[in-house]
């Protein structure tokens, strides 16, 4: 028996088929070159095509300085908004798999939709509405450009918030081997990704003022291209961790439950209150937290009534029947 336990992760991870991952077959080092590759393509893309944006903006769409910086920072922040999205629906009903692959399609939609707009007859302004190195676009042609950086703010949500946790999931914190390799993991991760940053903002900026948009936008295109199929690489040998359902849920029952015993003590003991550190977690892929005297009000809803008792009693008692 203990030698069947060795062969798979004891952290609840499982493989593609949904099946307890095998140690030897999944995870560790062995995957995770396919997701740094992944993360440095995806930081250069990114790097790559927002770094120049405010320039772009005013050679390209015609708006002032403050226009330009101003419509750039709106972006910007809704890069960074976005990822409470796909962290939510990662860590609640997709899991981060399909959550990243899901994301990244919608990524490279994006990024191609933009380099249409800066190198395809139609998208770009006419010769004739540029003077002095400005141009002045259609209503269209300036709508296709926002919609195109939308698309890449949304599919960025799903990647930036999942990427590194799911990195982490390679790695089963019950073997110490493997524990202390995840540490390794996250230097070699931030590498990457100062990597990507590295060569966007030196050879694609330069590619961008120098040689024009199209191939600036594009490469950073063809680069998101090759993440996409670097992640897509590795996906027999990936271990998940399954979704535990929406936490927006939890921590309502938690308020609620609360409330409603608002009037009991809670018990000196704390290991009289439901589900402390002896037992398992309730939520299938989650760590248990240690118990902490913050937000004590809290522990009311953990504490175990007469009524609780009963309703416990009676379920397992209909499960028996």
């Amino acid at each position: 028996m203990g030698e069947v336990a060795e062969m798979y992760t004891q952290d609840g991870t499982v493989d593609m088929k949904g099946n307890p991952a095998v140690k030897k077959g999944t995870g560790n080092w062995r995957a995770c070159p396919y997701i740094l590759a992944n993360e440095c393509c995806e930081r250069l893309a990114y790097y790559g095509m927002s770094t120049n944006l405010v320039n772009y903006m005013k050679t390209r769409l015609g708006q002032g300085n403050t226009v330009a910086a101003n419509n750039v920072t709106n972006w910007s922040g809704t890069c960074y908004i976005t990822p409470l999205i796909g962290a939510f629906l990662a860590d609640a009903y997709f899991g981060r798999y399909w959550t990243i692959a899901s994301f990244m399609i919608i990524y490279i939609i994006g990024l191609a939709l933009l380099t249409m707009a800066s190198s395809v007859k139609g998208l770009v302004p006419a010769p004739s509405s540029c003077d002095n190195g400005v141009c002045h676009p259609t209503e269209a042609q300036t709508a296709v450009v926002f919609v195109a950086l939308y698309l890449i703010a949304l599919g960025t949500g799903g990647i930036k918030p999942c990427v590194s946790s799911f990195g982490a999931d390679q790695f089963d914190e019950n073997d110490e081997r493997e524990k202390k390799s995840k540490s390794s993991f996250f230097n070699w991760f931030y590498f990457s990704i100062n990597i990507g940053a590295l060569v966007a903002s030196t050879v694609l900026v330069y590619v961008q003022t120098h040689v024009g948009w199209g191939w600036g936008f594009g490469i950073p295109a063809v680069v998101m291209a090759v993440a996409v199929v670097s992640f897509f690489v590795g996906t027999p040998l990936y271990r998940h961790q399954k979704p535990g359902g929406s936490p927006i849920t939890r921590i309502a029952q938690v308020l609620v439950a609360s409330a409603r015993k608002w009037s009991l003590p809670v018990p000196a003991d704390k290991a009289q209150l439901h589900e402390t550190l002896d037992k398992e977690s309730g939520i299938e892929g989650s760590r248990k937290l240690e118990h902490t005297d913050q937000f004590g009000c809290l522990d009311k809803a953990a504490v175990v009534t007469a009524e609780d008792k009963t309703a416990a009693a009676a379920r397992r008692g209909g499960c028996a029947r």
